[in-house]
């Protein structure tokens, strides 16, 4: 069933934000919600199946919204895909009673300024501010702030490891913590990239890139430089945790499905007073040998039920880079759901 509604905004200075140059985002939505918009200044005409038109006017209200009140600089794809995965999560709990389901949705719905104050979710480091982009990125931020271990479990581009940076600078910054501390185990990724030139440093450096490039995104050069010079921020391979005790710290392990079991307990096992600890990984992105256990997975079971610890497991619903990497993981776990199926 088709519907036509008008829809008006009464501030024109973040029209040109909010529409795009060339109109750039009212585009990319009829093409998300095969949908027509045709504009008029500060009016849109909008047609198409009842629920879609609706998505597109509260997506498009919601970032208006956030451009008045919530001090959003600019729109991008990037929100216009954040809006809609909100909505689509509020959809999932249609099967739910009215009550619930409206609770569910001021819940779910992207974090919105309260009477000026923060908004719920927002991360803000010394180079930008940092907001959740799916209903689990949110759960997961909360998570972390109210457990002092969590794992953050799912597919690559879910920002599993981007967020957890940004909360250990943000608390690092507001003093809730002494020192950062960033870990990742050494494994090549199905490769053998035999004898690295360098000194140790060097040698390491290519496996905590990710972590590196987090980090620069979030702060300064010069003000990171300074800080890993007098060890307030520390990145390192897994083995050097050994034999170390992590107070007033906040510590990510990354890539812990390639840690072995005794290296993930001896990790855990790491932690001290008034300390957080993030573990994040990818059971399905494994690179140890076929024949070992991965110290993530059995870290699950044996963990599972221990208070204090938080877990989240992110979907490919979650991904928040191109969107070809969701239909990428989908069409590996079609093929491994399929040849696990003809094995048996």
């Amino acid at each position: 069933m088709s519907k036509e509604i008008i829809l008006e905004f009464s501030d024109n200075t973040i029209i040109p934000i909010l529409f795009g140059e060339y109109n750039r985002h009212l585009s990319y939505l009829e093409k998300r919600l095969d949908i027509e918009i045709s504009d008029r200044g500060n009016i849109l005409r909008i047609s198409g199946k009842i629920e879609d038109v609706t998505k597109a006017q509260m997506v498009l209200q919601a970032l208006h919204t956030h451009l008045l009140k919530d001090g959003m600089q600019n729109v991008t794809r990037a929100d216009i895909d954040a809006e809609l995965r909100f909505l689509s999560s509020d959809d999932d709990d249609s099967n739910q009673d009215a009550s619930t389901q409206k609770k569910n949705i001021k819940h779910k719905r992207r974090p919105d300024s309260d009477n000026g104050n923060e908004p719920h979710g927002v991360i803000k480091t010394k180079n930008k501010t940092i907001v959740p982009l799916s209903p689990n990125q949110q759960q997961y931020i909360e998570l972390i702030r109210n457990n002092d271990m969590v794992f953050g479990l799912g597919p690559a581009g879910t920002g599993k490891t981007y967020l957890s940076v940004a909360i250990g600078v943000d608390m690092y910054l507001k003093g809730d913590v002494e020192r950062l501390v960033f870990c990742r185990p050494a494994v090549e990724a199905g490769e053998n990239l035999g004898f690295l030139p360098g000194d140790m440093k060097e040698k390491i450096d290519p496996y905590l890139r990710p972590i590196y490039d987090a980090l620069q995104d979030m702060l300064p050069w010069d003000f990171l430089m300074k800080k890993m010079e007098c060890g307030e921020i520390e990145i390192a391979p897994l083995a050097f945790m050994r034999g170390r005790t992590l107070a007033h710290s906040f510590v990510i392990l990354d890539e812990a499905q390639n840690a072995t079991p005794m290296q993930m307990k001896m990790f855990l096992t790491r932690m001290g007073e008034a300390s957080h600890m993030v573990i994040t990984g990818d059971a399905s992105q494994s690179d140890l040998p076929h024949n070992m256990t991965s110290g993530l997975n059995e870290a699950l079971k044996i963990l599972k039920g221990v208070e204090g610890i938080g877990f989240i497991k992110f979907t490919d619903k979650d991904v928040i880079r191109h969107s070809l990497v969701r239909k990428i993981i989908l069409a590996y776990d079609k093929f491994n759901n399929s040849k696990n199926k003809s094995n048996k």
